[in-house]
């Protein structure tokens, strides 16, 4: 009886179209989710994780730029302000919606592994895995690369005009913010002894503190070389050289070559529709499909007849999660190296099959891969739209919060640590290879509905993305929820999952709920065999920009678990 009970209240309906909710007062908690109003502007409007930043973008839009000039304004300033969460010793991707052509564009902006450094150095040394820190996880920044694809292809000013706000920041100071300089602070002990950090990331040895103006000559100087002399003095002037040196003088393997060679890459983002819109997200290397995978799996349960919050709700989120991220981690890598069946994953029949998996009743303690035919990371993701409804979906991270310690000298920024994430077991998609992409967490996110541009979105943190990803579109389908809202509504994050680094689940992993969720709901949980923890690093963070075309206006949402800001004019 109980499980026919379950069973008629998950209500698979696989033809199912579910109709928003007006309001999101009427749910669990009888209280809407927002912290703040939405934001709207008639024009144009950016949404970062940092107010300063925020407002670099407008100003470049005020000054007659595009939305990809913004973009790239906003991340050169969160690189100096958040370099807790990007620089541009990292990686970037983005979707961008180009008004003239009518069609989404997807840049992948990442790069890869040393050419020199192959399986066998990591066994001479003993290592089963790749270390989080030092010259090791290195890989190859592709931040730069990604900014002038983006700049040539869909920019309006000259760069050195679209970089002017962040060299004045950076000569001129900036005031840190509380929670930035909490995590500056806890990311300096693990890379204290790395090359060049403590010189480039505290004065006498000391991290900022909060409301101290922080400067940084040397990456000024650094991007004035870049909007001077261009892209190709990152990768193959004197700023490559001092790159290299550093990375070699410590023992490590990047070498001028792997600079130079460096090319981003134009893709196609791909898509699921969910109940009547279409979500978009780039193809692996990136592990953005696993949010459309877990949305076609949710499309068969009646969501918003279970309820926000209930336990139905976040049971078959959960078990659909574990699912998708167990494809994950078989299958997601650089495609130059691994046969991608990225069409069937994300197909509504190989769905099917999926859902079919999930126990109404019981929490899935281990979880294969399908067959289809052939949890750390910091990161910053900005949203900008203009006047002309360009809308530019953009994120950009250097992995583990500062990254790999790694600091090329006199230059003012740290290199990634996005090397961690290959694994060292043999015959794997995410093996380690020389000249290899690896697997990638950040994700930009985008939605359109009937052909048309209507959000703009994305969540930063490691392997909470595509979690979010799908929440903030549950929200705002099946929950009724308006753009602020989706974001700040509690949200279920999962970890414990067989992993693309070569951990596999046996024992169900852990899940986390934010405070909001009832009493009634972590118990229901439990006894279902969900092991609910509350240790949990971090739920991300949010922003969204949203295009009524009806009244031709922009909403904006900022994350409130952040510094972040949405603005408009």
């Amino acid at each position: 009886m109980r499980r026919n009970i379950l069973i008629a209240c998950l209500g698979l309906l696989a033809a199912a179209s579910v109709a928003p909710r007006a309001a999101a007062a009427d749910r669990v908690t009888g209280q809407p989710f927002a912290t703040r109003s939405e934001v709207i502007a008639p024009h144009a409007m950016a949404a970062t994780s940092q107010p300063l930043a925020t407002q670099i973008a407008l100003e470049i839009l005020r000054q007659g730029g595009s939305a990809v000039d913004a973009a790239i304004a906003a991340n050169a300033a969160l690189g100096l302000m958040e370099p807790t969460g990007c620089g541009i010793g990292g990686d970037l991707f983005a979707i961008v919606w180009d008004p003239g052509t009518r069609r989404l564009h997807g840049l992948n902006a990442s790069g890869r592994s040393p050419r020199a450094l192959g399986l066998e150095e990591f066994r001479k040394r003993g290592l089963t895995s790749i270390p989080p820190f030092g010259v090791l996880p290195v890989s190859v920044p592709g931040c730069v690369d990604g900014w002038f694809e983006l700049h040539a292809k869909f920019g309006r000013l000259p760069m050195d005009q679209v970089l002017a706000p962040a060299i004045r920041y950076a000569r001129e100071g900036f005031p840190v913010s509380e929670l930035i300089a909490h995590y500056w602070q806890l990311g300096v002990a693990a890379r204290a002894d790395q090359p060049f950090f403590l010189e480039t990331f505290t004065r006498d040895g000391h991290t900022p503190a909060k409301g101290e103006l922080w400067t940084n000559e040397a990456l000024a100087r650094t991007y004035e070389t870049l909007a001077r002399d261009g892209r190709d003095a990152f990768y193959r002037g004197d700023l490559a050289r001092t790159i290299v040196r550093t990375v070699q003088d410590a023992g490590g393997f990047l070498a001028a070559a792997d600079l130079a060679g460096h090319r981003s890459e134009w893709v196609d983002p791909v898509s699921a529709n969910y109940r009547g819109v279409d979500v978009w997200e780039l193809p692996p290397n990136g592990q953005g499909i696993a949010a459309l995978q877990i949305l076609n799996i949710l499309e068969g349960f009646d969501l918003a007849g279970l309820g926000f919050g209930s336990p139905g709700h976040v049971h078959a989120f959960v078990e659909a999660k574990k699912l998708a991220f167990a494809d994950r981690a078989r299958f997601y890598a650089d495609p130059d190296f691994a046969r991608m069946p990225v069409a069937e994953l994300i197909s509504k029949e190989y769905a099917a099959g999926r859902r079919a998996r999930i126990d109404p009743e019981r929490a899935a303690r281990s979880v294969e891969a399908g067959n289809p035919a052939l949890r750390e990371g910091d990161t910053i993701y900005l949203a900008v739209a203009d006047r002309d409804r360009m809308m530019v979906s953009l994120i950009q991270s250097n992995y583990r919060g500062l990254g790999s310690g790694v600091c090329p000298e006199g230059l003012g920024f740290g290199l990634q640590d996005r090397g961690e994430l290959f694994t060292l077991e043999p015959g794997q998609a995410n093996t380690y290879a020389p000249g290899k992409r690896p697997f990638h967490t950040i994700i930009p996110a985008f939605v359109t509905r009937d052909s048309e541009p209507w959000i703009s979105f994305g969540v930063m943190g490691g392997g909470t993305q595509p979690q979010a990803h799908a929440q903030i579109i549950m929200n705002l389908v099946d929950f009724g929820m308006n753009l602020q809202e989706a974001g700040d509504a509690p949200r279920i994050l999962h970890w414990g999952d067989s992993e693309p680094t070569g951990e596999v689940m046996t024992d169900g992993g852990n899940v986390a709920l934010e405070q909001g969720f009832p009493y009634a709901t972590r118990r229901a949980l439990t006894q279902m065999g969900h092991r609910l923890v509350t240790d949990v690093g971090s739920f991300g963070g949010y922003q969204a920009i949203l295009l009524d075309p009806e009244q031709g206006v922009y909403y904006g949402a900022s994350e409130s678990r952040k510094d972040g800001q949405a603005a408009g004019y």
